[in-house]
């Protein structure tokens, strides 16, 4: 006799309810998407519970490393849906970091089946081969990864990764896996320490075999809140997924994190200090930009701090944020390794009002290119109070150096360095810095050296000076210098944008300097 899960019950309930039949209709993503909503409610009506294996992990898997954890392989000859169609599922074994379990239904026309745990889906090589011999069915599976004939049409290539936590990552066509996407960031920054919801409970529904995309059912859950979210996912040149998140609150949310964005950022071309590296750049994203609602584009230089960095970018109802890596040439970066100009950029678009609030942006200490030490996301103003629920949809897509839409010119470069060029007989004041910044593109394009660009330049603190706009040799690129003299103790917040007989030719470059970091 099959035995059914909350799940079903609810969905063969509901039909009941509309007079169908339940064994002659396919299930619809809308109709398991509001079943699973409903089991977030009720979710957040009812204490927490921390997801555990119905087994105890093996030591031996809890205390894997990570070369050992990439020694268990799943069997491509094992994928779900293979020779079906476009899609192929594989599966993650839990160990090394991944020690919570999550559900994995499939959604199959009428039926739905969770997948119990099955080790003969691995192989176990190497360090762990010992792991093959032993009793493993009573654990789970930990994510899972999408396949697509993205890149040729004759092979299934990895798109997308569900794994820890409420963590995912997309590459389009070309791309090298490098930042990461989450469901949901949760007190983000603050003194008492991040909160970080894990989706427990996945619904892959299975596409048509000529399809182009998917869809995903989720249930998410932590301390404050549940959530059901919704993800539909089409792979391609650019990657996207469009997702309607609804939250229900358990407890008050004291920083609520909206379509957070996650990477990493060690060093890169405004570096302070000279670098003990042969690499110019180490990123993943060099910058963050956000498309305002009053049409301004704003790009933020990543930094990688002596201490605990954290801005905000206030509007209302913004057109979009992302974090971006520029430059996409080798040379940029001459790692054969990371081939870090392969990394995807990724774009947040809004979808409806999302009212005021700000998009956050932290930058964390970091001495390892295997920390994700950035994150930025959206905050809405007014806090999520226990008992009240939100949803939030948007589209979100990876890209290379700039997002659909984007009209300006682009910073391609930003340097800075003691200013004075060593012609003078006083050494120059080592506290004044030469900063320049180069744009490119959109309506600079054949722009000639006479036009009077001008700069529109300011700064929280501090004074500047020796403003200049030039047209470099190349003809396709035009350079902003000044000189900050800083404010002791105070962060210089700069912000800088080309103009023409008043009319802004670029997106705004956004920078912030301490003093106290030389």
């Amino acid at each position: 006799m099959q035995r059914w899960t909350r799940t079903q019950l609810r969905l063969f309930a509901a039909l009941l309810l509309w007079g169908l039949s339940a064994s002659v209709l396919a299930i619809t993503p809308e109709a398991l998407f509001e079943q699973v909503s409903g089991q977030a409610r009720d979710l957040a009506e009812s204490p927490y519970e921390e997801p555990k294996f119905s087994g105890e992990l093996p030591q031996q898997l809890a205390e894997l490393s990570y070369d050992q954890y990439r020694q268990i392989r799943y069997r491509k000859d094992r994928a779900i849906w293979r020779n079906q169609g476009l899609f192929q599922v594989e599966l993650f074994h839990p160990g090394f970091l991944y020690k919570k379990p999550v559900a994995i239904h499939l959604v199959e026309g009428e039926e739905i089946k969770e997948l119990p745990f099955d080790s003969s889906r691995f192989s176990y090589d190497d360090q762990v081969a010992s792991l093959a011999d032993q009793d493993l069915g009573k654990l789970g599976y930990t994510g899972f990864r999408l396949h697509y004939p993205l890149n040729q049409a004759d092979t299934a290539d990895e798109f997308a990764v569900f794994l820890g936590a409420s963590y995912f990552r997309l590459v389009g066509r070309g791309n090298s896996y490098g930042m990461s996407a989450r469901g949901l960031a949760i007190n983000t920054g603050l003194p008492q320490g991040e909160e970080f919801p894990s989706f427990k409970e996945f619904w892959l529904v299975r596409p048509q075999p000529d399809a182009d995309h998917m869809t995903i059912i989720a249930l998410l859950d932590s301390p404050s809140l549940s959530g059901a979210y919704r993800f539909d996912i089409t792979p391609g040149q650019s990657t996207e997924i469009v997702t309607e998140a609804r939250l229900f609150a358990r407890k008050d949310v004291q920083k609520l994190g909206i379509a957070p964005l996650t990477s990493m950022f060690l060093h890169g071309e405004m570096g302070r200090h000279q670098q003990d590296d042969y690499r110019p750049r180490v990123h993943d994203s060099s910058g963050l930009l956000m498309a305002t609602s009053t049409g301004e584009w704003t790009w933020r230089v990543l930094d990688n701090p002596e201490t605990l960095q954290i801005t905000s970018l206030q509007d209302t109802s913004p057109k979009g944020f992302g974090l971006v890596q520029r430059p996409r040439a080798f040379d940029a970066y001459l790692d054969m390794e990371g081939r870090y100009e392969k990394r995807p950029s990724q774009w947040v678009e809004m979808q409806g009002d999302w009212g005021e609030g700000r998009v956050e942006l932290v930058e964390i200490p970091s001495d390892s290119e295997a920390n994700d030490n950035i994150t930025a996301y959206w905050v809405p103003k007014t806090p999520l109070l226990a008992g009240e629920s939100r949803t939030y949809r948007y589209r979100t897509y990876t890209f290379a150096s700039a997002p659909e839409n984007d009209s300006l010119a682009k910073v391609v470069r930003s340097r800075q360095g003691l200013a004075g060029n060593g012609h003078h007989d006083t050494p120059p004041d080592s506290n004044i810095r030469q900063f320049i910044v180069d744009f490119r593109g959109k309506d600079l394009d054949g722009l000639d050296p006479s036009q009077p660009v001008k700069a529109a330049l300011t700064t929280s603190s501090g004074k500047i000076s020796h403003a200049v706009v030039t047209a470099l040799p190349d003809g396709k690129t035009w350079r902003a210098s000044f000189r900050l003299e800083p404010e002791s103790g105070s962060p210089a917040d700069m912000r800088l944008t080309l103009n023409l007989r008043g009319r802004p030719l670029s997106e705004t470059w956004n920078a912030i300097w301490n003093d106290n970091e030389l």
